[in-house]
């Protein structure tokens, strides 16, 4: 035991109190022989670290604990300082160099949440959502997967990608020579156009996935982000897998993309299993270890699937991260990823202790980021609203109990001093900015001036339908509000679509001593016919949507997966919108419907009909097949 514990004062700080716990602690039952081999052991290995199984099954994982990565203490003489140099956009858009970056990813990894796709006219009325909200990186999507992403990620490139005090616009991209040319063709109309490619860099993935060496990996890491950089200046680099990746290889890799052209070296968490100790360790690492790493962007993107998203990210800010790759309320593949709300407002309200981290006083006012937090409300509801993802009650932030007090002593509190048990002010993330704004005597300039307000560019024909339906709203209710106004637009922009079904008339009959009927007239456009059925069923929704399943045709593969429905506003008059998916089992893919009325029969027909169209479209145009990976 002695011996052990002699020999593993030798080895190197870091690794020190691991080789004591590791070696020293069972000698009492093993020969001094057996000691002090294992003691010679560690000595001889120069990367000597504690590798655990994954629970995943995925082999020995690389990524060691936080002491195997560094010693603060010793690393600070030869760790790269935080690269704050202004880029070209930060120079034509006045922005602080020095800030956290966000980097929006709702219209690429969010909409990848199952029946959360997004037409390119709804993807183009986020953009410019996230532009208001002054996000500094819009990630489109994935050009070479479809046709239709690729036109979305065009289309903004060409409006938003070209506004005043414009984002990045960028576009994602496999380490293939095919991706990266169709994605710059996509962002090529932006004044700040990104490439954004990865390839994968853990053992598993590399093996199994991949199946190629880590030689080759790099060979194609050097070659792909050198032709990136040929397109654009403005090219970032995804380690996918980057947590469960090797660190020393990890190191090479970024290295390798420094040298070929990278600006943004991008470190994912992808299947969400990291710790906050661990990522911080690893951004200490990466600057001590990476070449040229003092004049790149260090970046993360981090799923939640352990409820750690954020606390990594706001770990990784605190080791040098400064750019985070988010998605508005959290959404994304399985858990979804790091919300942006959440990371935004926490370097806002704890911006005293996040202060030292830049080198600022711990009371300077100077924002850490670009963000517009008054515009988050507004953003999370839009998003929530076009995709059907929900948000949930409790949710930090945007949620419908985030500023609500049920408990009397801290209602108590709080009606004496609101610093009692709030944090922060709704006012501070725009909830309380959504009063009454209209009303049934409001004429046009003022209709069209508070969309423009609320991020919607209407005119003609687009203008006059809403219009129309503004005023069918207002003379039912007595306070129409923002909230209301863009849910009655974002309702008209997707009935704006050239849909083979459309909705003539709903008329329903009900009640506990009659038997649910439902006539529904549609008009095929395919055929320029009206059909008018009545069907019964277990109340007025279902016997609705029976009547239009007798219209459109047998649908014994198509099964109801959700059906929710949520107020607007509060009031017994208030708007209820509706969201529903469909699960078609003949092509595996799940389809979202969503409709807004004060009539709710009107509103879950509509709901069903424009989830049934999005299915019969893709059906009749044959896209069943399924598009490349699309995550890091």
């Amino acid at each position: 035991r002695d011996l052990a514990r002699a020999a593993a004062c030798l080895l190197p700080a870091p690794h020190r109190r691991a080789a004591r716990r590791t070696y020293c602690a069972p000698m009492g039952v093993l020969s001094g022989r057996v000691a002090t081999a294992l003691v010679a052991a560690a000595l001889l290995s120069p990367a000597w670290c504690w590798k655990p199984r994954s629970p995943l099954g995925a082999g020995p994982l690389k990524a060691p604990r936080r002491a195997a990565f560094f010693d603060e203490a010793q690393a600070q003489d030869t760790m790269a300082p935080v690269f704050q140099g202004a880029t070209r956009h930060d120079l034509y858009t006045g922005r602080d160099p020095a800030r956290v970056k966000f980097f929006d990813t709702t219209l690429r990894d969010g909409e990848q949440s199952p029946g959360c796709t997004m037409t390119a006219e709804e993807k183009l009325q986020v953009a410019r959502q996230l532009h208001r909200l002054g996000v500094d990186v819009i990630e489109a999507g994935f050009p070479i997967s479809s046709t239709g992403d690729f036109e979305a990620v065009n289309k903004i490139a060409k409006t938003v990608g070209r506004m005043e005090d414009p984002p990045i616009i960028c576009g994602l991209a496999r380490a293939v020579r095919k991706d990266i040319e169709r994605c710059y063709e996509a962002i090529s109309p932006a004044k700040f156009p990104r490439i954004h490619t990865f390839i994968a860099t853990s053992p598993v993935h590399m093996e199994h996935k991949l199946r190629k060496t880590p030689e080759e990996v790099l060979a194609i890491t050097r070659e792909m982000v050198g032709l990136a950089r040929s397109l654009t200046e403005d090219v970032e680099f995804s380690a996918e897998d980057a947590l469960r990746s090797d660190p020393a290889f990890l190191s090479e890799v970024f290295s390798v993309a420094v040298e070929a052209g990278a600006t943004t070296l991008n470190v994912p968490d992808t299947v969400g299993y990291t710790t906050p100790a661990e990522i911080f360790g690893l951004m200490q690492h990466l600057r001590r270890t990476v070449r040229g790493i003092e004049g790149a962007t260090i970046s993360v993107h981090g799923h939640d699937d352990l409820g750690m998203a954020t606390a990594n990210f706001l770990a990784a800010i605190e080791g040098g991260a400064r750019q985070v790759e988010v998605t508005v309320n959290g959404i994304g593949e399985r858990a979804g990823n790091a919300a942006l709300e959440e990371v935004a407002m926490a370097l806002s309200v704890r911006k005293p202790y996040y202060n030292k981290h830049f080198g600022r006083d711990a009371e300077s006012d100077e924002p850490l980021s670009n963000i517009n937090t008054r515009e988050i409300f507004t953003t999370s509801r839009l998003v929530s609203s076009l995709t059907g993802m929900l948000v949930q009650p409790n949710k930090a932030i945007v949620g419908a109990n985030a500023f609500a007090h049920e408990s009397g002593i801290h209602q108590d509190g709080v009606l004496k001093n609101k610093n009692t048990y709030e944090i922060m002010d709704a006012e501070s993330v725009g909830v309380s900015e959504n009063s009454i704004v209209l009303g049934k005597h409001s004429g046009r300039h003022a209709f069209r001036t508070r969309l423009s307000e609320l991020g919607f560019d209407l005119s003609g024909d687009e203008l006059d339908r809403a219009f129309s339906r503004f005023k069918d709203v207002a003379d039912k209710k007595k306070e129409v509000t923002n909230l209301d106004l863009q849910s009655i637009v974002s309702d008209e922009k997707q009935e704006v679509r050239r849909d083979r079904f459309q909705l003539v008339r709903v008329q329903v009959t009900c009640g506990d001593q009659q038997v649910p009927t439902a006539t529904v007239g549609l008009y095929d456009q395919d055929q320029d016919v009206e059909r008018t059925v009545a069907a019964t069923g277990t109340g007025p929704v279902d016997a609705a949507f029976s009547a239009v399943e007798s219209i459109v045709g047998t649908l014994d593969d198509v099964r109801l997966q959700e059906y929710s429905v949520s107020s607007v506003t509060a009031g017994i008059d208030a708007i209820g919108e509706v969201a529903v998916r469909l699960r078609d089992s003949k092509s595996g893919r799940t389809f979202f419907g969503r409709s807004a009325n004060t009539d709710i029969i009107v509103s879950s027909t509509q709901a069903f009909l424009n989830a049934l169209n999005r299915l019969l479209e893709v059906r009749s145009v044959g896209r069943d097949e399924p598009a490349p990976r699309r995550g890091v």
